[in-house]
């Protein structure tokens, strides 16, 4: 039985029948850094590849491309893995890609608000590209901490090609995110070497060990009642303000209303959609968003694409 928004296409490739999935805008964000390490997006081949764990804990790659009725298709390049592993890795695509949500009631909503309104229409078909694993999330969030974009990447190249594994098609090595197991093996001196300052070798240390050692779990988390419950629980955590909480929480566990209201990002997106010469108060920030409950994360995300060149 296959995930829902996922169907077998006649030429054997499983195909994405998800309504409002916008391949082109997906494969735009995948692209946005030639750093990334984690997947690889070739915009001129119309090509997404990623490898992901099989439920054994062997490396899968997955292949996402347009199939010849237009609609965009998923295969297994290498080799196509048994039922169980098959199943678990179009499982994490579907999450990954966010399939299983239902786009309508935000377009609705997006349609009657002034400022979604002005950005919503022109990405239709876009969708929170997830990060499925808790313990990338929160390191991406601690590397990404009071740094550009552009050091964060660079530092998370260093660490998984350092830490991680990988798996090798047509030449290249397509990589996956170290467990919090293996990097609770290591010293802080080791990850400092991967340009990680001190305090930030010691928080994804600290988280490490704690997800390592069953203190912390995704399925925990999403049993949490509410959001305000999962980020407390996330904020206790040395290291993990209210912005990498929210973050992890929108891009993984996939709260609905996940909003990281301090992120420099969204200020920008908001300064350039209402044509400010300045920043947004976050007092100004939480009364818009106010309008947006409900789906908060997705408005993130559509207000951080009008900023992504």
């Amino acid at each position: 039985m296959l995930p829902a928004g996922i169907t077998l296409s006649e030429d054997g490739r499983y195909e994405i029948t998800a309504a409002d999935f916008n391949f082109e805008e997906c494969l735009f964000y995948l692209s946005r850094n030639a750093n990334e390490v984690l997947h690889e997006a070739d915009r001129e081949q119309a090509i997404i590849r990623k490898a992901v764990r099989d439920t054994d804990g062997s490396l899968v790659l997955l292949q996402l491309e347009k199939g010849k009725n237009g609609r965009p298709v998923l295969s297994f390049p290498i080799e196509e893995p048994e039922v169980p592993a098959r199943q678990a890795a179009l499982g994490t695509a579907v999450e990954w890609l966010d399939l299983s949500t239902d786009l309508q009631p935000f377009y609705r909503m997006a349609a009657q608000d002034p400022i979604l309104g002005q950005v919503v229409p022109s990405y239709q078909g876009l969708r929170i590209v997830g990060v499925p694993d808790l313990f990338e999330a929160l390191c991406w969030a601690i590397m990404g901490q009071q740094v550009s974009l552009h050091v964060a990447y660079l530092v998370k190249k260093k660490f998984v090609e350092t830490f991680g594994e990988a798996v090798c098609f047509q030449n290249k090595s397509y990589w996956v995110f170290p467990s919090a197991a293996a990097i609770a093996e290591l010293s802080k001196e080791q990850l400092t070497e991967v340009k990680l300052t001190q305090r930030k070798a010691e928080y994804i240390l600290g988280v490490a060990k704690l997800m390592a050692e069953g203190g912390l779990t995704k399925s925990a988390l999403q049993q949490q009642p509410d959001l305000a419950s999962m980020e407390k629980q996330l904020t206790a955590i040395r290291g993990i303000g209210s912005w990498t909480a929210n973050y992890a929480i929108m891009r993984c566990l996939r709260h609905p209303d996940a909003f990281p209201l301090a992120d420099v990002g969204l200020h920008n997106a908001l300064k350039h959609v209402l044509r400010l010469d300045r920043k947004p108060a976050l007092s100004e920030i939480e009364e818009w968003a106010a309008r947006w409950s409900g789906w908060k994360a997705y408005a993130t995300f559509y207000l951080w694409r009008t900023i992504t060149t």
